[in-house]
C-alpha cells in the first residue's frame, strides 16, 4: 500500500488499504527507533493540546478518495478499519474485536466490537462495513483503493456484529487490506460521496474527533471521549500548516508546535545543544518510504530507455545521501524497502558513471549543439523537475540531480508548485515532464496499484504511464497466492526488470526524524514507529500549557 506525499516523519497511524501506497509531501514511515526510551514518574493526566507541524495540507477527510499522506495522516485519527498493525507490526483486530481466516485463506470472518459508537452517537454495525465495500467498488467513486476490493467475491452480515468476506481465489494482502477506514452508512447511504460536507466534517469512530478546519491554517481535533479502547489523554491534537521546514523549526524552538520532521540538517547541526535536549526529544530510524525522480512516459524524449539509465547512471546517489540527509539514509535500488523479505538485494542498480550516461544518450541519438548541452533534430535535451513547496531537502535533491546532469549535457530546469495544486493540476493530470516524489509503503509488497498498467486513469497511481506485460502478469500472480516463495520470485523479479527499464530513478530511503516536545509522556519507540499508542501519550498536570 502507499501514500503519495513528500516526507514527514509520521509517528500517527494511517488507516489505509493493504497495497495502499501514499505520496507524501514530506513523510517517513517506521522501523524500530533508536533514541533512548523516556524516563518519567509523573502521573498520566487529562487535558493539554499537541500541535504538530506540517507542509501540506489536507485534500479531503473522507480516506478512500485521498492519496497522499497530509490526508490519512489527519484521517488516521479520525476513523478506524477492521484491523490494523500493532506496535510489532503485527496484524491485530481494530474495530474487529476478533477475525479468523479459513484454513484455504478464502474465508475472512470479522466479529465486530459491541461498544462502538461514530462521533455522532449512531451505533456502529456491520451495515457500515458493507457500505464501505460497495462504496469502494462502484465504478463511479474516484479512489485509487478499489483494487483490493475486486479481488472479494462476496461480503455478508449474518448479523449487525458478523462480517463474513470470501474470496473467489487466493489474495495475499486480503487480511490487511481490511485496514482500510470504515465510513459512516448512515450518513453517506444514497447520497454522491465526492459531494458529500464529510470530506470537509467528517465522522469516525477513532480516538479524535473533527472540531475545526481553517483552509491554509490548521485542522483542530478533539478527544473523543467515548473511544472504545478508552479516551486519549490528551484534548486536542492540531495539525498546523507550515508549508516551509525553516519557519516550522522556527516554530518548534518558539513554542508554537511541539511536534514536526527535522530536516537532516536541523537534526544534525541544530539540535545538539543541552537547552534543546532539554526542551525536545529526538528520534531516528528508517523510514517507510523512499524518494524517486519520475518520468512521464508518455512524453517522446522518455519513451527511449537509453534516456532513462543515462539520467541514473548520471547521479551520484551516494552524493545525495551525504550532502542532503547528512549520511541519514541509504541507496534505494527499487521500490522495496532494504531490509524487507520482498527486497531483492541482487539486484543490479545503475552504479554512478557519467561516461556510461554519455555513451548511452549517444546512443539514443543525442549530440552535442552549440550552447553546450545535447540536442537532436535541433532541439535541446531540456526538461523540468517538478516538485512540491516546502521541502528544502527535496529541493536540495533537485539541485544536485540539476548539477550532474548539467555536466552530461542535459539542461535541468526545477519548478516548485504548493501541495493541493502539485496534485491536481500537475500530477492527477499527467501534466509534467519529470517529478521529484515520494511514495510511503505500507509492511505487504503488493505495488499493483503503481506498477499495473490499467491503473494509469486520472487520480490513480500508475500516473508516468507505465506498461509492462511481463510487470502486469507477475504483479497478478504475487497477489494472488499465500506462498511466501511464490510471491517473492514475483517480486524480485519485478525489481530486475525496474532496474533495467528505469521508468523511477529511485534514489535513497531517508531516516525518519521526529521531534515531539519533552513536555509530552508516555512516548513508546517500538517497530511501528512512536505514534502507536497516541492515545497514550499525555502532558503530566503542572506542564499543561493549553
Amino acid at each position: 500500500m502507499t501514500v503519495r506525499g513528500g516526507f514527514r516523519n509520521s509517528c500517527l497511524r494511517v488507516i489505509m488499504p493493504a497495497a495502499l501506497w501514499l505520496l507524501c509531501a514530506a513523510c517517513t514511515g517506521s522501523e524500530t527507533p533508536s533514541t533512548k526510551r523516556e524516563v518519567s514518574t509523573a502521573s498520566p493526566a487529562y487535558g493539554d493540546t499537541l500541535v504538530e507541524g506540517t507542509i501540506g495540507e489536507a485534500s479531503t477527510l473522507i480516506p478512500i478518495l485521498a492519496s497522499d499522506s497530509a490526508s490519512h495522516s489527519v484521517a488516521g485519527l479520525i476513523y478506524n478499519g477492521l484491523i490494523k498493525y500493532d506496535k510489532n507490526l503485527k496484524i491485530v483486530g481494530d474495530l474487529a474485536e476478533s477475525y479468523l481466516v479459513s484454513p484455504d485463506g478464502l474465508t475472512i470472518t470479522f466479529k465486530l466490537r459491541h461498544n462502538v459508537v461514530w462521533h455522532d452517537g449512531k451505533p456502529f454495525t456491520s451495515r457500515d462495513v458493507l457500505y464501505t465495500y460497495r462504496v469502494i467498488i462502484d465504478p463511479k467513486t474516484p479512489t485509487a483503493y478499489s483494487e483490493d476490493f475486486k479481488q472479494v467475491a462476496a461480503v455478508t452480515a449474518p448479523d449487525e456484529h458478523t462480517v463474513v468476506v470470501r474470496y473467489a481465489r487466493p489474495y495475499a494482502p486480503s487480511l490487511a487490506s481490511w485496514g482500510v477506514a470504515i465510513l459512516p452508512s448512515h450518513l453517506l447511504e444514497g447520497q454522491d460521496i465526492t459531494k458529500s460536507p464529510l470530506a470537509r466534517k467528517p465522522v469516525g469512530t477513532g480516538p479524535f474527533r473533527f472540531a475545526e478546519w481553517v483552509a491554509g491554517q490548521k485542522i483542530v481535533l478533539e478527544a473523543n471521549k467515548d473511544y472504545f479502547e478508552g479516551r486519549p489523554y490528551l484534548d486536542r491534537y492540531v495539525f498546523r500548516l507550515i508549508p516551509d521546514t525553516s519557519t516550522m523549526y522556527m516554530e518548534l524552538k518558539a513554542g508554537g508546535i511541539d511536534q514536526m520532521g527535522l530536516t537532516p540538517v536541523q537534526f544534525a547541526r541544530q539540535t545538539d545543544s543541552p537547552r534543546f535536549k532539554s526542551a525536545f526529544n529526538k528520534y531516528r530510524y528508517p523510514s517507510n518510504g523512499y524518494l524517486y525522480l519520475g518520468y512521464n512516459l508518455r512524453h517522446p524524449t522518455f519513451k527511449d530507455t537509453r534516456v532513462r539509465r543515462a539520467i541514473t547512471a548520471a547521479i551520484n546517489k551516494q552524493e545525495l545521501i551525504q550532502g542532503v540527509l547528512f549520511g541519514m539514509g541509504q541507496k534505494a535500488n527499487g521500490p522495496m524497502i532494504p531490509g524487507r523479505w520482498a527486497h531483492n538485494p541482487n539486484v543490479k542498480d545503475i552504479a554512478y558513471d557519467p561516461a556510461y550516461a554519455r555513451q548511452l544518450l549517444a546512443e539514443a541519438g543525442w549530440k552535442n549543439g552549440p550552447d553546450g548541452f545535447l540536442q537532436k533534430e535541433g532541439k535541446p535535451l531540456s526538461f523540468t523537475i517538478l516538485t512540491n513547496q516546502g521541502n528544502q531537502q527535496r529541493l536540495m535533491t533537485a539541485q544536485i540531480i540539476q548539477q550532474r546532469l548539467k555536466q552530461v549535457g542535459i539542461d535541468v530546469r526545477i519548478r516548485v508548485v504548493e501541495w493541493a495544486a502539485f496534485l491536481k493540476e500537475f500530477i492527477d493530470k499527467g501534466n509534467f515532464e519529470v517529478v521529484l516524489l515520494a511514495w510511503l509503503t505500507s509492511q505487504d509488497p503488493d505495488m499493483y496499484d503503481i506498477w499495473h498498467s490499467s491503473k494509469t486513469k486520472p487520480g490513480e497511481l500508475n500516473f508516468i504511464g507505465y506498461n509492462n506485460p511481463e510487470v502486469d502478469r507477475l504483479l497478478e500472480e504475487g497477489r494472488s497466492t499465500f506462498d511466501i516463495e511464490k510471491r517473492k520470485k514475483a517480486y524480485y523479479r519485478i525489481q530486475d526488470i525496474l532496474a533495467e527499464e528505469q521508468p523511477y530513478t529511485f534514489l535513497y530511503v531517508p531516516d525518519a526524524l521526529p521531534v515531539v516536545s519533552s513536555r509530552i509522556r508516555g512516548i513508546e519507540p517500538a517497530p511501528a514507529g512512536i505514534g502507536h499508542n497516541l492515545i497514550r501519550w499525555y502532558v503530566p498536570r503542572m506542564e499543561q500549557r493549553y
